[in-house]
């Protein structure tokens, strides 16, 4: 059996797979390039660009100027790309006019419903793609949209609580294991966006490792899946090495829940730093940022975007990595390539009744 293919709005991909934006500078041009070569859909992270070199000029203008310059690397191999944008950024429409700017062929908006994000990309073909984490947010987007702007999402990311990075559920729920599964979650939003009449893919996200995950996902009715986890072990993922390697070293038990300061609980692999948050510890820091809506620099006991953006170069004195529940299952760093093949044969496996679950 073939996998189905996965279209969002005009944007056909012949492997039903968008890999996760995941920031600060994890997934840039490199990695997202990659993941498009192999048909499927590599998305560029918009957080925190343009950090790595000059810093001359605002913040907003080297995030725009940085993300303009990340969608050209693969636009100019001829390959479509997503980008990924919190609805917590305080430049969340410049980036979205740079979308619309340099046709990005999709934009993926959660931290926070994209109830106005039709509203940024007048007059641009991009397809808007939302991430939610419940039945009642797809509906609500849905009706949001129809009324206000006469469309739909061209997809939709059910995120459930095995996901990595900040995520759509209490901290609560999370640390007591009470929140909905993924496949629930699936279920509930199919169900929720019926009433709409409208034909809307559904991609399931958080958790999905294997291609027998992904097989199963599509038997509930899912379209496609998004995953993040896997592509950071890749040898064309953005991350330097040490980040790379800090998901190789990780074990179930390194895998934690935390308070993030824009508000949200997020899941990271806990190292000293880590440990020293959660203790009590404060970073002496200044906010040169100034990048979340939610982050209240005066009350906040480190700079999230800092330590995100040391963690990427390495620095884990300074930083920690975000992850999916799955990390410590990641045994070795692959190229795209390999993994998307291994994904693919799996599932297609799966799907014929001749490889076992995963």
């Amino acid at each position: 059996m073939s996998l189905p293919k996965l279209t969002i709005g005009n944007l056909t991909l012949d492997v039903p797979i968008i890999q996760g934006g995941m920031g600060v500078g994890v997934s840039k041009a490199s990695l997202a390039g990659a993941v498009s070569a192999e048909g499927a859909l590599g998305v560029i992270a918009s957080v925190g660009l343009g950090e790595e070199g000059s810093q001359e000029g605002s913040y907003d203008k080297r995030s725009c100027e940085a993300l303009r310059t990340e969608i050209r690397a693969v636009k100019s191999r001829g390959l479509p790309v997503g980008v990924n944008i919190m609805v917590a950024l305080t430049n969340y429409a410049k980036l979205a006019a740079v979308c619309v700017e340099e046709d990005v062929d999709v934009i993926i908006s959660g931290a926070g419903l994209p109830l106005h994000l039709p509203a940024y990309v007048k007059g641009g073909k991009v397809n808007l793609v939302c991430i939610v984490s419940s039945g009642r947010a797809a509906a609500l987007l849905c009706r949001t949209w129809k009324r206000k702007y006469d469309r739909y999402p061209d997809g939709i990311v059910v995120e459930g609580p095995m996901a990595g990075g900040h995520l759509g559920f209490s901290f609560d729920a999370l640390a007591n294991n009470s929140t909905q599964s993924l496949d629930e979650l699936i279920s509930e939003v199919l169900e929720a966006i019926k009433p709409f009449g409208a034909t809307i893919p559904v991609i399931g996200a958080g958790g999905v490792f294997s291609g027998a995950d992904i097989a199963r996902l599509l038997a509930l009715g899912a379209s496609g899946v998004q995953m993040g986890t896997r592509f950071v072990a890749t040898h064309e993922c953005d991350a330097s090495l040490a980040y790379k390697q800090a998901f190789l070293d990780a074990t179930e038990d390194d895998i934690a829940i935390i308070q993030s300061p824009v508000g949200m609980p997020a899941r990271v692999i806990r190292n000293d730093f880590v440990k020293g948050t959660q203790s009590g510890c404060r970073s002496q820091f200044a906010c040169r940022y100034r990048c979340l809506l939610s982050c209240d620099a005066g009350t906040a006991n480190y700079c999230i975007a800092n330590v995100l953006l040391q963690a990427a170069r390495g620095d884990f004195k300074d930083g920690f990595a975000m992850c999916g529940m799955n990390a410590a299952r990641v045994q070795g760093i692959v190229s795209v390539k390999e993994l998307i093949d291994e994904l693919v044969a799996e599932a297609e496996a799966a799907q014929s009744g001749s490889a076992p679950d995963a």
